[in-house]
């Protein structure tokens, strides 16, 4: 055991990593995140890319970030670290805010010299008070000492310098008793083809693990307390990855292949990149020319029996609009997920907003109803990803998928769900029986759901065409009729408010006896909910309601609505939600709490605004 003398005992702990986009801060992050998720804790990551390509070195523009909450009841990556690595001056000026006070700044004290700090901007030569850090600094020679490490290891000096991530990996490993076995273990997975750079890591990584061991900088070095977790096999997982992964269990229950048609944009190209691995298991996923092709080749896979998906962002969520359309009118199953980030036109392509909400919900031209479901989490995205091909199979509906770019990239600790916890889907085939009593139209409808029932093509007896075109409601001819067109149109509508029937309740958490509703939805939960969380800890009676099904509302919801006082929506857009709940229940006095800034909520700011809010109304 180490010798510690300033050791912190805590629930929770927040680290973040920082430097330029080429300093391997994503990697190190990441196996951090992993090591301490085989540890039993729960783990909540914020991987913070720069927006540009490749920024200047050590420009401002150029930082990369990874922050990761560690211990128990953890929902959110936490909206300060206790502990920064900065592998740069520009980090350090970057994440200044971003440290709690007392906090512990580890910097690479080899990269501040005079031209690294003109880089960043800084007028002085002293970046710390500058800055005024209030915090334990903690300057490494971490440069020096990964070429010290590896200076009989035969790499050039620009490889030696990639491994000097490895040891601020080490450094922080030992500020937070990581073992080192269980990082070696991914350094083995990551580099088995690259002897020499899985030694020179290691090596690396076990110097700044003993240096830490050695410094006697008197710093505060933290134990994590972990709770006991409920028995099975658990593994870090991003939101995007999670999703992939829901898919393929949908298409087992449900018996169809899955077909992905795609065109990749950040940040939804590792749905594409997942599932494009997973031949083994029937999935054929095809990078389509552009996003229109994307759409309408899932269409097509789609009529042919496959359970069809395609994947966007905001941009090629407006390019496959018209596509979309297509499959509303000819009602074929469709699964169209949207990581939302930040906007209009190319926008913010690495940062976070969920305003794609509108977007999803009246998007196309026409009445062109269809579901839109929302996740809430990283791990949620593999449960809401099922339910979105299981609404679709069922129901014979194009349905919208939102997740968005802090949860699509973010990650958590996730328990692998046994097979049977998910239940099977079954797709509205057409009816053996009603093939044989003959004279069957393709728009003839399941009478409980309105659902048009999915005749796979090469049944015989149900050869069929459908198309873009309006069609006569009894027959599925070409019709032009304003009548039957009006009779279509409210059919269709009916068929998706149905699906009300068939979904989750909306539940609340917090206070049973609160008389403020804190509302959300998709991916803001963690941060929602870990408000509410410190408010009703507060002696403030506040409750959370979070919304994963978004159209149609779950049935309770003016039930819910209607039991407080005082509502208050909380999304990162100008007010989306909150406008199409006003559209349901304009009885209700809607109070919103907005954020367009590319990043995540912070929890103190919902708690801040929920405090003004309730202290306006009762003053």
């Amino acid at each position: 055991m180490l010798n510690k003398t300033n050791v912190k005992t805590l629930d929770k702990v927040v680290i973040r990593f920082s430097g330029d986009s080429g300093d391997g801060m994503q990697l190190v992050g990441n196996i951090f995140t992993n090591v301490s998720a085989g540890l039993g804790n729960q783990v909540s990551t914020f991987p913070d890319y720069p927006a540009e390509v490749r920024a200047p070195q050590g420009s401002l523009g150029g930082v990369s970030g990874f922050q990761v909450s560690v211990g128990n009841e953890v929902h959110t990556p936490g909206d300060r670290c206790d502990v920064l690595v900065a592998m740069n001056p520009a980090a350090l000026k970057k994440n200044r805010y971003n440290v709690k006070r007392g906090g512990v700044v580890i910097v690479d004290i080899d990269s501040f010299k005079e031209a690294d700090l003109r880089k960043a901007e800084f007028k002085t030569d002293d970046p710390f008070t500058e800055l005024d850090m209030k915090a334990q600094v903690v300057e490494v020679p971490i440069t020096t000492m990964t070429k010290s490490a590896l200076a009989e290891s035969g790499l050039d000096n620009k490889s030696i310098v990639k491994c000097r991530n490895f040891m601020a990996l080490g450094l922080v490993c030992w500020l937070f008793d990581r073992p080192l076995e269980s990082v070696e273990r991914f350094l083995k997975a990551k580099f088995a083809r690259k002897p020499a750079i899985l030694q020179a890591n290691t090596t690396v990584l076990r110097a700044g693990f003993d240096y830490g061991s050695n410094i006697h900088a008197g710093v505060s070095t933290y134990r994590i307390e972990t709770e006991a977790a409920r028995p099975g096999v658990y593994t870090d997982i991003n939101g995007n990855t999670a999703t992939a992964w829901g898919l393929i269990m949908a298409s087992e229950k449900s018996g169809r292949p899955l077909f992905l048609g795609s065109y990749p944009i950040t940040p939804a190209t590792d749905i594409l990149h997942e599932l494009a691995k997973r031949k083994d298991l029937g999935v054929k996923a095809c990078q389509m020319e552009d996003e229109i092709a994307g759409v309408c080749s899932a269409i097509g896979a789609s009529f042919a029996g496959n359970l069809a998906v395609t994947s966007t962002s905001g941009p090629g969520l407006a390019l496959k609009s018209e596509g979309i359309g297509l499959a509303v009118m000819a009602e074929l199953p469709l699964v169209v997920i949207d990581v939302q980030r930040g906007g209009p036109s190319t926008g913010l392509p690495t940062k976070t907003e969920q305003t794609d909400l509108m977007q999803a919900l009246y998007g196309r031209n026409g009445e062109s109803p269809l579901p839109v479901l929302a996740a809430a989490s990283p791990t949620d995205c593999f449960t809401m990803a099922f339910e979105a091909c299981r609404i679709a199979l069922e129901h014979i509906t194009p349905v919208i998928l939102l997740t968005d770019a802090f949860i699509g990239n973010g990650s958590s600790a996730w328990r692998i769900p046994d097979a049977d916890e998910y239940p099977a889907i079954r797709p509205n085939y057409l009816p053996k029986e009603r093939i044989e009593q003959g004279g069957w139209r393709p728009y003839e409808r399941n009478p409980e759901t309105l659902a048009r029932y999915w005749a796979i093509p090469g049944t015989e007896g149900a050869a069929h065409r459908i198309g873009g075109l309006e069609k006569d409601c009894a027959t599925g001819a070409i019709s032009t009729d304003p009548a039957n067109h009006e009779k279509m149109v409210e059919l269709r509508r009916e068929k998706v408010a149905r699906i009300a029937s068939d979904i989750p309740l909306l539940e609340t958490v917090g206070a049973d006896d609160a008389d403020t509703l804190l509302v959300g939805w998709g991916g803001t939960y963690g941060h929602l909910r870990t408000a509410v969380d410190e408010l009703n800890r507060a002696g403030r009676k506040v409750a959370l309601a979070h919304f994963r099904y978004i159209n149609p509302l779950p049935s309770n919801t003016r039930e819910i609505l209607h039991g407080y006082k005082k509502v208050i929506v909380a999304e990162l857009n100008t007010g989306m939600m909150a406008d199409y709940l006003t559209m349901h229940f304009p009885e209700v006095e809607f109070h919103r709490i907005n954020k367009v800034q590319g990043q995540p909520f912070m929890v103190e700011e919902i708690v801040s605004r929920v405090n003004e809010i309730m202290d306006s109304h009762n003053a």
